[in-house]
Order: C-alpha cells, then sequence, then structure tokens
C-alpha cells in the first residue's frame, strides 16, 4: 500500500509541479495519504493530532502522531517545493519537540522528507538521519525510508536502532579521517616504520600520499536482527535533577549552529519593540553596548523603556525567557525554547 500511496504522489507532484500549490493543498493531497499508508489513523484525534500543542500558550507544529496519547513524531509540513535546507524550518521545529520531549521529526512539502533526532548532542546539520526525495530517489528508496515510521516499526524503536548505528559510524570515521589526514600522518608513519625497519621517514610519506583511502560504512542490511542490540550503545543526555539549571550559553548555541553570529533577539515590551544582536564572540549588542549574556542585555533593554532603578543596577531579568529569536517568515522562538533543546532536549515543562 505504501508503495502505490508513493507512486501516486510523485505523479501528483509531477502534475503540480509547475503551480503554486499551497500549504494547505500540499497536506492533503501529497502529505496525508503518505501518513494513513503508514498506518496513521488521520481521522482520529488521539492518534493524529494536527495544529499540536504542549500547552496552549505554544507555536502549533502541523501534526503531533502520538501513541498511548503521548507524541512520539512531529511533522512540519510546507508548501511544495520549499527549500527544506533551509535551517529555520529545522530549527523551528526542533524547538518545539524540545518543549515536548519529542525525539524524531520530519520536516516535509510531500517530495522530499527529512528525518531529524532532536536529541542526539550535536549540531544541527548533524540530527539529520535520513532525507529522501520522491522526484529524486524513486519510489522504492522513499518506501524504505518512511517504512521506519509507521506505527508498529516506531513501537519497536527500529528507527532508534539504525540512528545508533549510524552516529557511531559517523564518530568513528572522522576519527579514521584524522587518522589519514596528512597534518596527523606521523601516526600512521610511525605505525608503518615499527614493522618497516628499511623504509625511511619520507619513504613511508611520499607512499601514504600517493594512497587513496576510502571509508565507507554501509547501512544495516536487516533492521529486525538488530534488536538485540543495547539501547545504551550512545551517550545518553545527563539524567536532570529536581532543580532545573542550566549551563548552556550563548557560545554553546553559537558552536552547535542553533543560532548564527548576527541573528536578531528581538522583543515587545510595554508597547515598545526592543532588538538586539547575536555577536560572533557571544555577546549581545543592545543600543550599541555590549553584554556578556542575554540576561545582562535584557536588563538593559528594560532599563530604557522604564527607566534606571535608583541603586543604578539594572532590573534583574531572565534574558532567555525575555528574548525572542527572529527569523525570516518564521516565527520568534523563545531563546529559553533553544536552549532546551540543546541541554535538556527530554524535559517537556522546562522552558516557560
Amino acid at each position: 500500500m505504501l508503495t502505490k500511496t508513493l507512486a501516486d504522489v510523485r505523479d501528483r507532484i509531477e502534475q503540480y509541479s509547475k503551480k503554486d500549490l499551497n500549504e494547505q493543498n500540499t497536506k492533503a493531497t501529497l502529505i496525508e495519504p503518505v501518513m494513513r499508508a503508514l498506518g496513521w489513523d488521520t481521522e482520529d484525534v488521539e492518534e493524529v493530532a494536527r495544529e499540536f500543542k504542549v500547552r496552549s500558550s505554544d507555536k502549533p507544529v502541523d501534526y503531533g502522531l502520538l501513541q498511548l496519547r503521548k507524541p512520539r513524531l512531529f511533522i512540519e509540513a510546507k508548501a511544495l517545493g520549499k527549500d527544506l535546507a533551509d535551517r529555520r524550518w529545522a530549527n523551528q521545529i526542533m524547538g518545539y519537540a524540545a518543549v515536548a520531549g519529542v525525539e524524531w521529526i520530519v520536516l516535509t512539502d510531500g517530495n522530499e522528507w527529512r528525518i531529524y533526532n532532536t536529541h542526539a548532542p550535536v549540531a544541527v546539520d548533524e540530527k539529520l538521519f535520513r532525507s529522501v526525495r520522491l522526484t529524486k530517489d524513486g519510489v522504492d528508496e522513499v518506501a524504505k525510508t518512511l517504512e521506519l515510521l509507521t506505527k508498529a516499526r516506531l513501537e519497536e524503536s527500529r528507527i532508534d536502532i539504525l540512528w545508533r548505528a549510524q552516529f557511531i559510524d559517523r564518530h568513528v570515521q572522522a576519527a579514521l579521517k584524522q587518522v589519514f589526514s596528512p597534518d596527523n600522518d606521523m601516526l600512521l608513519v610511525n605505525f608503518v616504520a615499527g614493522r618497516n625497519k628499511d623504509l625511511s621517514v619520507e619513504d613511508i610519506r611520499d607512499s601514504l600520499r600517493r594512497c587513496n583511502v576510502t571509508l565507507e560504512f554501509p547501512p544495516l542490511p536487516d533492521v529486525s536482527t538488530q534488536t538485540s542490540q543495547p539501547r545504551s550503545a550512545l551517550p545518553s543526555p545527563a539524567p536532570s535533577s529536581a532543580k532545573q539549571s542550566y549551563d548552556t550559553s550563548i557560545t554553546d548555541l553559537l558552536r552547535a549552529g542553533v543560532i548564527h553570529a548576527g541573528c536578531e533577539l528581538q522583543k515587545s515590551y510595554r508597547g515598545v519593540k526592543l532588538t538586539a544582536r547575536i555577536e560572533r564572540d557571544g555577546r549581545v549588542n543592545f543600543a550599541n553596548k555590549l553584554y556578556s549574556s542575554p540576561s545582562q542585555a535584557a536588563g538593559a533593554a528594560r532599563a530604557s523603556v522604564i527607566g534606571m532603578p535608583a541603586d543604578g543596577k539594572l532590573p534583574p531579568t531572565n534574558g532567555w525567557d525575555f528574548w525572542m529569536v527572529a527569523g525570516d517568515s518564521v516565527e520568534p522562538i523563545k531563546l529559553a525554547v533553544l536552549r532546551e533543546g540543546l541541554e535538556r532536549p527530554g524535559q517537556a515543562d522546562a522552558a516557560s
């Protein structure tokens, strides 16, 4: 059924490719048929919740797929043809998922399907697990990937097993590339020299320069045979304590790619629109003055509206809750939500 549905969707994509198919029509004609083929009852609100929110004050995600009435997977839809590689879209839905404690999210325009692991302690780009496109990869390849999102497969946590294997392979591959890097060639040179006493260091180096090394890590051939693999194969986020505390700084968000230098912070406070800017060194620029933390900058921003207190000190302000990260054509996201997604992805109620 899934391959048949995907073939029909591919035909519709070709039919509508030259038309301006808006987001709502993309959902109805391209995305929801695939969801149903994956075994999700789109007419059961306890299984597929549209415009899902954890709290009434939160921004909604297009679809929350529920198991035992708890969100297991988020799907964010965009109009056909949108550039899903734009990191704004992934950052937006990851912020929502962090609040809800949801590990898996999907970003799709009906043609391309991008699956992310929000809990992975890596930069945003490295959270991408799979990306497939119907008009490029074909029906069979897309079906093989999307099958991991069926109700049955999610219950079996098959996708978690594959992710852990891929995560480990990425790190092993990166380490091996460093070993073969010209900057670290003495590791190999010493290894070879220890087994070939007649070769000089320069001889070995010249040989290594002529050597072409390819590091390939093929995907697991059969997920069903791997279910006994322990889930502790990868490091898990540190367990949270009863008292909420944070060690994450603006610099950590920059290094992880969650925000970028020069991005705008904004706040509407007592009818006044306030803006600030993130600098490359992690400081916050408000009114052409640099502050070491968002809270200091938020205090200065409040003081610019209400005046400086009599003691001459900036009014105490939680800058993480005060500032919103602005974005083109996407809803601003509270800094606290982005911090939560990086530091404590499993806590649903940490961000206020």
